[in-house]
Formats: structure tokens, sequence, C-alpha cells
């Protein structure tokens, strides 16, 4: 086995944020790595993300209009604005129903929330907003076989085993895309059989077990792919950069949710693959397999059990489907004629 090691205990280091901007120019950056972060990492259709656009850009003109950095944004601007857009004043130019008010507070609420998560901001503007009741959608996972046949998918060239690799790690680790492209080469320990991660949401670093599908995957990737990827560079070199792309520089977000897109449609599975696919299989399959559901929080990262609580929901709904299509005296009750 080909070790790429880093010891355990080093912490990470925070790449640079906007935050050093202009309260206006933050703001917008802040905006842009939030739409960034629900395309490739919550898996939104294009027209929700566009209203999502939208809906920011009108807060980032009021903050405007108010001269206030959106970090400085407390909860009586948020229910001045709210009320700007009920009256038709700006930055709204006409006066909009109390039902479209609600849902364009959702992603200001849902940006405030992710800010504070990442360590942006302190405090949260919104965290007393309600919000409009809204049903509660389902991860959408895989099966097992299907996992298999995404897995299979690449070749053994340079690209392919590049990424295979990168498939059984998201499956293998339950990982994030943003998690993923965020790996070191020395956040891997191939002889532990373990990985570090840095990056999860609220900047809280776990180390996660790398089953020995992942882990020959992740082998044969240092030994024979990475090596040339890497001379490829135009520059001083990826640095620690894992994931590296065909120009020799560290695999993004975008690049990593196209090589999924592409193994999905070459298994027939491009119409149910999202950025989250293969980390909402993982926790689906870890539990219908009867793992506890709190070693499966520790292992998504969750910080609350509520947040891993929904794949019960999933397993228990596999539970009823699997009994009533196999067990002999569970077909449907009908009514004696």
């Amino acid at each position: 086995m080909v070790p790429l090691l880093r010891p355990m205990g080093s912490t990470a280091s925070i790449s640079p944020t906007s935050s050093e901007a202009p309260p206006q120019d933050a703001l917008g950056g802040w905006i842009e790595e939030f739409i960034a972060y629900v395309q490739f990492e919550r898996g939104l259709s294009d027209n929700t993300i566009e209203s999502y656009r939208r809906d920011l850009v009108r807060w980032r003109a009021y903050c405007a209009i108010r001269g206030i950095g959106g970090g400085e944004a407390e909860p009586k601007d948020v229910t001045d604005y709210l009320g700007r857009l009920r009256d038709g004043r700006p930055p709204a130019a006409t006066a909009l129903k109390s039902s479209s008010v609600a849902r364009m507070a959702v992603p200001v609420k849902s940006l405030y929330r992710w800010l504070v998560l990442q360590g942006r901001i302190a405090d949260d503007p919104t965290a007393k907003m309600g919000t409009p009741a809204r049903l509660r959608s389902l991860p959408k996972a895989i099966s097992v076989a299907e996992v298999t046949s995404l897995i299979e998918q690449p070749g053994a060239d340079l690209l392919g085993t590049r990424d295979r690799a990168i498939l059984e790690t998201l499956y293998g680790a339950g990982l994030r895309i943003s998690e993923l492209v965020a790996l070191d080469v020395d956040d891997i320990d191939l002889e532990g059989r373990s990985l570090l991660v840095r990056s999860g949401k609220g900047g809280k670093g776990r180390v996660l077990p790398l089953g020995g599908g992942a882990a020959r995957a992740l082998e044969a990737y240092a030994v024979t792919s990475r090596p040339e990827l890497a001379r490829r560079s135009q520059s001083a070199g990826p640095g620690g950069a894992l994931w590296i792309n065909a120009r020799g520089g560290r695999l993004t977000r975008q690049g990593c949710w196209m090589i999924l897109k592409r193994h999905a449609s070459l298994a027939g599975l491009e119409a149910r693959i999202s950025p989250h696919t293969l980390r909402h299989s993982f926790a689906t399959h870890m539990l219908d397999a009867g793992a506890d559901i709190r070693v499966v929080q520790e292992l998504l990262g969750h910080a609350s059990l509520t947040t891993t609580q929904i794949y019960t929901y999933v397993s228990d709904r596999r539970l009823r489907e699997v009994y009533i299509t196999s067990h002999p005296r569970a077909g449907r009750y009908t009514t004696p004629g």
C-alpha cells in the first residue's frame, strides 16, 4: 500500500474569503459563493437557482439603499426590507402579494444561515424570522446496483483512473463535493485507511474511514494518474491538491460535477443524479444495513441529529416496500365481496 500521509492532529488553513472587501463588494461575493453552493452542493433546479439569484440581488439593492453591508444587517433591516416589498417601495417596483414576499424571504434567510455556518458572520439577522411551511423533500438515493454501475463507467486511462477514484471516494466516505475537491494529498492515509476532512460545514473537521474500494482506487490514482497530471501544470504546481484536472490545476466543484454527470449519463442515470446523490445513497444504504443513526450523523458531519433523521424515513419506507413485495401474506387487504 502506498501511504499518502499527514499527521491527523494538524489544523486546516481556511481559504481567504471576501470578508475583507468593502461591505457591498463583500455581500456580492457572498451571494455568488452561496449561489454556487446551492447549485453544486444542494442540486437545486436551474429555475430555483435563478429565482434565488434575483431575490438576493434585490436584497443587495436594499442594502445599498440603506448604506449597510450584508454583514451589518440587523433584524429590523430584514423587517423593513420585507415591508418595502409589500408596499411597493424601492427596491420593489410594485407592491407584492404576501405569498410572494414570503417566498422571496427564503433565499435571504438561507443565505444568512449559510454565512453563519461558514463563519463569515457571527449573528443571523433572520434567525427569528419565520418561513412559510414547505413540504420536506426527501433525499434522492440510487440503489447499490446503480452505484456499482456508475463507479464502473470510467476506463483505465489517465482520467478514467482519476474519475473512478473520485466516484469511489464520494460514495465510500459520503462526502460533499466541496469537501472532496478541498482534499490535499496529505489528508489521505492509505496505510491507515482513513481520510481527513478539513472543510466541513462550520469549519468542523472529521476523520473518516476508507473502505477497500475507495482505498484501492485512490492508490491506483496516486501511483499512476496524479503524478502525470501534476506534470502538466503551467505554474509552480497544484500544491497539495489531491484531485487534479487535465490542465494540472486543482479540480473545482464544477469540474467534479461534470465528471459525475458524464459517467451518470453513460450508466443511464443522468436524470437521477445530483451533486448530493452519492452522499444521500451512502447514508441511505448505511441505515438500510442497520447502521446506528448517530454513527451516520458523525460520518456525514451533521451538527444536528435532526438533519440525519430524514434518512430514517427513507429507510423505513424502503423496509415497508420490501415487506409488501416480499412477504407472502403482505398483499393489500380487500373487503370481502
